[in-house]
């Protein structure tokens, strides 16, 4: 065999491996900071959102909303904030209290139900105290990085959705 084939052989072996390598990497996708696949991302979209106006003026509300995940990665809502108010936070209900809570989990294919009687937003400290048919703005921040700005109607305080 000349050394001339041989080198043509074995140029030709390595181009094959690097491409065949190049096309694994490209098959399996690539990763994010949080070692989900991109194809994983987490979709999200901000539905039926209401405040019910607080029972005193200027007192505190709650507020209400579901956060739906159409994408195959989790994510999960870590902070709420508002130009209307100074104070927002996030709670979960038990039986026999309320407690506050630093994030809360977005699954995948699935959503988030802030809903009376269990996970809620706490508002307080008004800028200008809130009116049944105001608009309020709400910014929900995600630990992915994306913010979602969603206007919110006030709403009397026995509204109940869907009656």
């Amino acid at each position: 065999m000349s050394s001339q084939f041989r080198r043509g052989a074995l140029i030709g072996a390595g181009l094959a491996a690097v491409l065949a390598a190049g096309t694994i990497l490209v098959a399996c996708g690539g990763r994010d900071s949080s070692g989900e696949s991109d194809r994983a991302a987490a979709r999200l979209s901000v539905i039926d959102s209401y405040i019910p106006a607080p029972a005193t003026p200027g007192g505190s509300a709650a507020g209400y909303l579901t956060v739906r995940n159409d994408g195959a990665g989790t994510d999960q809502l870590v902070k709420v904030s508002s130009p209307a108010a100074k104070s927002v936070t996030m709670h979960r209900s038990t039986e026999s209290s309320m407690e506050e809570v630093t994030s809360l989990q977005v699954p995948a294919h699935g959503a988030l139900q802030l809903s009376r009687g269990g996970t809620h937003l706490m508002i307080g400290d008004w800028a200008k105290a809130p009116a049944v048919g105001d608009q309020l703005e709400l910014d929900l921040t995600f630990a992915k990085g994306e913010t979602i700005a969603v206007q919110v109607p006030v709403k009397p305080l026995t509204y109940r959705p869907g009656s």
